[in-house]
């Protein structure tokens, strides 16, 4: 682990700071305290930021996660906004397609 590297929790709580700049906000976080969702506005989509990965079971439970940020391993400050830079692009994806389905259009007409 580098000098400049925050373990695991750290880093999560550095990129939960960089998400709420971004606007979001924590709305929920489990028992453990190892895992915390965030949402921008009153969009009932979730960010999900974690040290572990979410097995199918919870993905089929949870359809409102349309993104996980996971950190495992100790992170430097630049590696960490780049996740969330990443989690960022997943989660406006899947909020864009998941919009899209809902009012039936296709991006991709008209391209």
């Amino acid at each position: 682990m580098g000098d400049d590297a925050l373990a695991p929790g750290p880093a999560l709580a550095h990129a939960s700071a960089l998400l709420t700049q971004r606007g979001f906000h924590e709305v929920a976080r489990n028992a453990r305290g190892d895992s915390l969702y965030l949402a921008r506005g009153n969009d009932p989509g979730r960010l999900r930021l974690s040290n572990h990965a979410r097995t199918p079971k919870q993905r089929r439970g949870h359809p409102e996660v349309l993104a996980s940020l996971v950190i495992r391993q100790p992170r430097n400050l630049s590696q960490i906004a780049v996740m969330v830079e990443a989690a960022l692009r997943d989660f406006a994806g899947v909020q864009r397609r998941r919009d899209q389905a809902a009012t039936g259009k296709d991006s991709t007409i008209g391209a």
